[in-house]
């Protein structure tokens, strides 16, 4: 007999490490079907945030509901070695630690290897919390981007691809931190809102020239004085009748007295500001690529560390100057030259490193780049093709954008940990490229001194190598010929073009040339984009707010089950989702529901099914439970079928909650009680269902069904493995007439609830009706009597009065309220209930319909009137409804 409490910490602990223990998520299945997913790799530094939680929560319910299929399912499983981030983390233990020194005091070899022994002894903690989750992994297989094997792969990759001229060296533009010393990626770019100035800056024309009207200076504005010292053009659109006159002229730059042509380019709009623009092409990039186009000198100002250095016109006293100190002294000097129009505050767009806090510095540099443009070929041919699909579909249209407009895609960093780029150079410059140091030597010549590139490579480009150097690529691998391409992709939409669109063209170029066509090419099949998990009000998550939620406290409180429900019922194809902590522990009241309702079963003789089939049944409540179970479980496919998380969830509690706790085990009370065929059949058609909710429910809620699945009897094998429902919903007379049933008590307790009927208060049933419908009745009174609180049949028209009529099927069905209740005080109570609802209703939709409302507040205060809208106007029919039953 199950305990009377449920808890789930208990339960989750041990099935756990039962089913790691047993090689249960992994089963022994060659000749099954594949199903593979791949985890997008978890940072070795992270920790479990709500994002996680979602991601991998949907992830475990598809690879548990395929591996129920029968489907050989693998979880591919892995994290990724997160170059700045787990560096980071080692400087500043090192700094914080009775040594106190620096990786740089250390040399590289040595901090390596302090790297190494952090992720032997502290780098797993994300994957010990996934296990907290329930996700049901291939962790005998896991992996990590910096293991041997990737090492190999990512080396292979990069010389292929310089060798196919699509890798190469080139100084351009990137996103540099100046406190970490390293260039990163747009993802690691965090954009602020934060108080800024414009500056309205005069530059003079050179040579006397003038503008149309006289003035002999250009006014140009900028948030970014300091920038101005690398000036080399001033632009303006060549419509701009203000400037026609000057175009091909030189106006004479502030400070360092250079002379810098004025330039017709698109770039600059006559209709913001002055309509010129001044043009840095090694600070901006926007303005490098106009330098590109007109052959402009790209003019660095800045060092590594962001301070002035010394260039063209440069005065000696900026020369060392921080970029925010030389800002200072650049407002002062133009303000000794009266060049200074006017400084205007205002709230700008700034760009900060989300791992070092500090203001990103768009700063030209030599780097490794990759041709991202000829590789987005065949992968944006794949998706317009459907060789791989997102879902919801939408998403197609963010992915083609990005990807036809790509740029070289900038793949070396200036680190020690990660993949070292395996180039090397010889004392003359010249660059060998090879995947070891022998061959590189052997390419170069004997006695040639030979240098490694210091750098390493972006973490992207590992990650993008995930699908296939996972299963042992380069080698052509039995676990590659099987598991390649995989079947879905959970992520959320945020990395489309960081991961998933890196993953397709490298997918799409390395894989072959055996396979020829591009669905046994691309990576996956199936790219599922989810949303963002947001606070209960709909706002982001942030530490910096307060209001970010940590799932493993949700779980220790609510359980891992009510966690991952509540996740799975919220995801409706990548919208946001709100998370409420109610919510999770309503689906906490669910989990201990579920755990009463197989308690009271085996109270009652209740055990394990012995057949997956469904027993044999004659009475109509047996009849109605298995068409409603086989409807279940079609809903259930047809829902993960089309990664409607929320429908199948939705599917799952309204059959337990409501059709089979609600109203099976109420309906089979009476039945039980009286010993004989009828009880017999009940126990098996009960343990049947009871079999198959906890089938269909697993996916979603693994551990409380595992309990249950062994709670009720001896198994031939654990729940995980067990067989998923195949059953064909089909029309039932029987279980019509069941539906009949709940249908009409159903309108009577509402009934009785609108009115205010007292709960004791029997009453009797009107109803003018033929034999059939009185036989019906008659069978199911005892129900009548238990469930609505009918005290009696009455086969003639109601008695004058006041009526509570209720129409189920086409029948009009009475109860009479005379001496019940105060017939009139119900009606004005009603009345004035519904009256207000309606004018609430009538003002949201007031504030609905106006565009500054929608236009201009917060989504997330547009979103909770319309649902107060829904809620009025719903209440308000509701209460129309009571009054007309009271006729």
């Amino acid at each position: 007999m199950l305990d009377k409490t449920f808890d789930p910490a208990a339960i989750e602990a041990r099935w756990y490490a039962h089913w790691e223990a047993t090689g249960a998520f992994r089963p022994a299945r060659p000749d099954a079907q594949p199903f593979t997913i791949i985890i997008p790799p978890p940072n070795v530094t992270g920790s479990l945030h709500i994002g996680h939680a979602l991601d991998n929560t949907l992830q475990d319910v598809l690879i548990r509901w395929q591996r129920l299929k029968g489907r050989d399912a693998r979880w591919i499983v892995g994290t990724d070695h997160a170059g700045i981030a787990t560096q980071m983390v080692v400087e500043r233990q090192l700094a914080e630690s009775t040594q106190r020194t620096t990786r740089q005091q250390m040399g590289r070899a040595a901090f390596l290897q302090t790297v190494w022994d952090w992720k032997t002894t502290s780098g797993s903690t994300i994957t010990r919390q996934l296990r907290r989750l329930g996700a049901s992994c291939d962790w005998d297989n896991e992996r990590f981007t910096m293991d041997e094997g990737f090492n190999t792969a990512v080396n292979k990759v990069f010389v292929q691809l310089y060798n196919e001229g699509l890798l190469y060296r080139d100084k351009r533009l990137v996103n540099w931190d100046p406190k970490l010393k390293t260039a990163i990626s747009d993802l690691e770019v965090e954009t602020r809102e934060v108080q800024g100035q414009f500056t309205h800056i005069r530059y003079p024309l050179a040579d006397g020239v003038r503008l149309t009207d006289g003035r002999d200076h250009i006014v140009v504005a900028t948030t970014r004085p300091e920038t101005m010292l690398g000036d080399m053009a001033v632009a303006v659109n060549r419509t701009d009748p203000r400037y026609t006159s000057v175009i091909g002229k030189e106006v004479l730059l502030p400070i360092t007295g250079r002379r810098i042509p004025i330039i017709a380019d698109d770039h600059a709009d006559p209709e913001l500001g002055s309509g010129a623009v001044k043009i840095t092409p090694a600070h901006d990039f926007n303005d490098f690529e106009v330098g590109k186009r007109h052959g402009l000198e790209m003019l660095n100002i800045l060092d590594a560390d962001a301070r002035i250095i010394a260039a063209s016109g440069i005065p000696t006293a900026y020369i060392g100057l921080d970029r925010f100190d030389a800002r200072k002294q650049v407002l002062a000097d133009l303000e000794a030259l009266d060049a200074i129009v006017e400084i205007e505050q205002k709230t700008i767009q700034m760009p900060y490193g989300d791992r070092s806090g500090v203001v990103i510095e768009p700063w030209l540099t030599d780097q490794w780049y990759v041709n991202a443009a000829e590789l987005a070929k065949p992968a944006i041919e794949a998706v317009r093709s459907g060789a791989t699909q997102f879902v919801p579909k939408s998403w197609e249209k963010t992915y083609f954008n990005w990807m036809e407009n790509i740029q070289p895609w900038c793949v070396s960093r200036q680190l020690w940990w990660g993949h070292q780029i395996p180039a090397w150079y010889a004392p003359d410059g010249t660059c060998f490229v090879a995947q070891t140091e022998a061959k590189a030597q052997a390419e170069a010549g004997s006695g040639v001194s030979l240098n490694r590139d210091e750098d390493v490579l972006d973490t992207w480009f590992s990650s993008a190598l995930w699908p296939f150097a996972t299963l042992g690529w380069p080698d052509n691998s039995d676990d590659l010929a099987r598991h390649y391409p995989g079947d879905v992709l959970v992520t959320g939409f945020d990395i489309i073009f960081f991961w998933v669109a890196r993953m397709m063209m490298q997918g799409l170029h390395f894989i072959g040339p055996e396979r020829s066509d591009p669905v046994d090419k691309v990576p996956f099949h199936t790219v599922y984009c989810h949303g963002l998990v947001r606070d209960a009000k709909g706002q982001k998550m942030s530490k910096s707010k307060g209001n970010s939620v940590d799932p493993l406290i949700l779980v220790d409180k609510f359980g891992a089950d009510a966690l991952r429900f509540t996740l799975t019922a919220m995801e409706s194809q990548g919208r946001d989702i709100k998370l409420d902590e109610k919510r999770v522990e309503g689906y906490r009241n669910f989990a201990t529901k579920l755990w009463n309702a197989v308690r009271f079963a085996q109270s009652q003789g209740i055990a394990a099914s012995t057949s997956i089939a469904p027993p044999e049944a004659t009475l109509p409540v047996n009849r109605w439970i298995i068409a409603e179970t086989a409807q279940m479980a079609a809903d259930a496919e047809a829902a993960l079928t089309a990664y409607r998380f929320d429908q199948y969830a939705d599917t799952l509690y309204q059959f337990v909650w409501s059709r089979f706790c609600d109203w099976y085990l109420e309906l089979l009370k009476p039945l039980l009680a009286e010993e004989g065929p009828a009880a017999d059949e009940s126990r098996k058609v009960a343990g049947w269902v009871i079999d198959q909710i906890l089938v269909t429910l697993h996916p979603m809620m693994p551990f409380i069904t595992e309990e249950l699945w062994h709670a009720q009897g001896t198994r031939p094998y654990d729940l995980i493995h067990a067989q998923w429902p195949n059953l064909t919903p089909a029309p039932d007379e029987s279980a019509a007439e069941i539906r009949w049933l709940i249908d009409l008590i159903s309108a009577i307790r509402s009934a009785r609830t609108e009115l205010n009927v007292p709960p004791g208060a029997r009453l009797p049933l009107h109803i003018e009706s033929g034999p059939e419908l009185q036989s019906r009745l008659e069978r199911h009174l005892p129900a009548l009597q238990r469930l609505a609180r009918v005290d009696a049949l009455a086969l003639t028209p109601a008695p004058p009065g006041g009526l509570a009529q209720i129409v189920v099927e086409g029948a009009t069905y009475a109860l009479p309220l005379e001496g019940i209740i105060d017939l009139a005080a119900e009606r004005a109570r009603l009345e004035k209930a519904a009256l207000a609802a309606e004018k609430e209703a009538a003002a949201l939709a007031a504030r609905l319909a106006s565009p500054g409302f929608v236009e201009r507040a917060k989504p997330e205060a547009v979103e909770k009137a319309r649902e107060d809208h829904a809620a009025r106007t719903s209440e308000a029919t509701r209460l129309r409804a009571a009054l007309a039953r009271l006729g």
